[in-house]
């Protein structure tokens, strides 16, 4: 039986996503496979780990590209970016607490979408549309969280996937505080 390493690949992260403890035994059973196919393919959980962030890296990238953040105006980007980002958010979501696992490496990788990130952000500020009191860095952080967070969210059945891009947006560029017209 040939095993098919982008569908196991996918499976893991739908599992992980979901269940991030999940055993190395369970990744395979929700694969289909025995944990001897899935210990030749990936030594163990930090190798699984590592290929579903390249996978998740690319993802991004991907999102990126189709969002088009550096066309019009940046508060219209970042929302487009949230919707691209939307169906890998539960990945994205996992890798980013799990990489906190991996303390001091740095992937290339996420440093190039920090940075891209960042720059829609900054670009945002530059042209009078987000507030320069807050760094594009933090900004980015920020962005990341709550996509996390809405993901995990959404998973548990807290807030209707519908929801997803609008709570996002509007938390982010709208900010936490009311402002009172007068």
């Amino acid at each position: 039986m040939t095993v098919d390493r982008d569908q196991v690949l996918r499976t893991a992260a739908a599992l992980l996503t979901r269940k991030a403890t999940a055993t190395m035994d369970e990744v395979a059973r929700a694969s289909g496979i025995g944990r001897a196919t899935l210990h030749r393919h990936f030594a163990g959980r930090d190798a699984l780990v590592r290929a579903l962030e390249e996978s998740g890296i690319q993802e991004f990238e991907a999102a990126l590209d189709a969002a088009r953040t550096d066309e019009g105006p940046a508060g219209d980007a970042v929302r487009r970016l949230i919707a691209r980002v939307e169906p890998a958010a539960g990945l994205l979501a996992f890798l980013v607490t799990e990489n906190q696992l991996f303390e001091g490496e740095v992937n290339e990788g996420w440093d190039r979408l920090d940075a891209r990130v960042a720059a829609l952000f900054r670009r945002g500020q530059e042209r009078g549309e987000f507030r320069i009191d807050l760094p594009p860095a933090w900004l980015t952080e920020a962005f990341y969280g709550l996509i996390g967070s809405c993901a995990w969210a959404v998973q548990d059945g807290r807030v209707a996937p519908k929801d997803f891009q609008y709570m996002i947006a509007e938390l982010l560029l709208g900010g936490a505080r009311r402002s009172v017209e007068q």
